[in-house]
């Protein structure tokens, strides 16, 4: 997939370019079937198939404090490359753009910047300024102009109707099995290894890697999960916890996995962790004896809910181990 970071790098109108554009947060099951309509249609004409999005999200920018991401942007390329598409744009999204009306996107950066044949949106889409671009405007223009609009309408996953503002609520209330069935996979957080207290190995039985939690970010229900761990191109089991350490009185925000079966040193390595299940809610124990029977516990259940779960969590790892070079 080639990926163009500005406009400007767009020195000559994408060939027969099937365009479909979105925030794509989450890249969920939902955006997925807009990313196969558009690779369909640009493979029956010939053309190329092209993604439209904005970095960073427009309401970071618009509204600071009005969003929670499900992905990163790093995260959002990778689903958007495995969906085949060829070309993805991603504009750098600040507060002059978003003086850009929906007349002016249309026809300078669609039309004339990249070449726009054909139109692929979801049925709720809206863009520019005054979120005037909207699936009306956008037909009515295609009419105008001479292309194609088709609006992809609702998707739906268990009764439950697949969008980002969804996935977030589920993430947020641990509800990650639910969240998994409308992302088309686990909810995924990521970081490098920290240095910690060191008490898990040597005070707690219990070693764990420990990933600093921006509060910023969307964060799951505080507690504790059953979870796939990343690392070095290898899928372990473990056991997190994502919370303030209550027992010990820390109140900073972290992510403490112990990896099941593993006893590399990884400190200052990047790791993936996916959260499968909710076991339980962080709460303060009375001391390090009784934190480690809780914990041997919590390891019991995380082990089993994995054993029960193997053949859908092999699938998940072989989509997020890249093949060597």
């Amino acid at each position: 997939m080639e990926i163009i970071r500005h406009l400007r790098d767009i020195t000559a109108p994408l060939p027969g370019a099937c365009v479909t554009i979105g925030n794509f947060d989450g890249v969920h099951l939902g955006h997925q079937q807009l990313f196969n309509e558009v690779v369909q249609r640009a493979a029956r004409s010939g053309g190329c198939s092209v993604v439209v999005t904005f970095d960073p999200h427009p309401l970071r920018v618009l509204r600071p404090d009005g969003i929670k991401l499900i992905s990163t942007i790093e995260q959002k390329i990778e689903q958007i490359d495995r969906a085949g598409i060829d070309v993805l744009v991603i504009i750098p999204f600040d507060r002059a753009f978003a003086a850009t009306t929906a007349e002016q996107f249309v026809q300078e950066i669609l039309l004339n910047t990249i070449g726009m044949s054909e139109l692929v949106v979801g049925y709720d889409y809206a863009f520019g300024k005054g979120r005037s671009g909207d699936t009306s405007f956008l037909q009515e223009q295609g009419r105008r102009q001479g292309f194609p609009v088709t609006v992809v309408p609702p998707f739906y996953e268990k009764g439950m109707l697949v969008s980002s503002t969804k996935i977030r609520q589920l993430v947020h209330e641990g509800r990650m099995v639910d969240a998994c069935q409308l992302l088309g996979r686990p909810y995924q957080i990521r970081g490098v290894v920290q240095v910690g207290k060191r008490r898990g190995g040597k005070e707690i039985g219990y070693p764990t890697a420990n990933l600093q939690v921006n509060e910023e970010d969307l964060i799951p229900r505080i507690g504790v999960y059953a979870t796939q761990v990343i690392c070095d191109k290898v899928c372990y089991g473990g056991v997190l916890n994502i919370g303030y350490n209550p027992t010990f009185a820390e109140g900073r925000l972290v992510a403490e996995t112990h990896i099941f079966d593993f006893n590399k040193d990884i400190y200052g390595k990047p790791i993936r962790l996916n959260l499968l299940k909710f076991i339980r809610d962080e709460r303060k124990f009375s001391g390090i004896s009784e934190l480690a029977e809780q914990i041997g516990r919590d390891v019991l259940a995380a082990r089993r809910f994995l054993a029960a779960a193997q053949q859908g969590l092999s699938t998940c790892c072989a989509a997020e181990i890249e093949p060597t070079d």
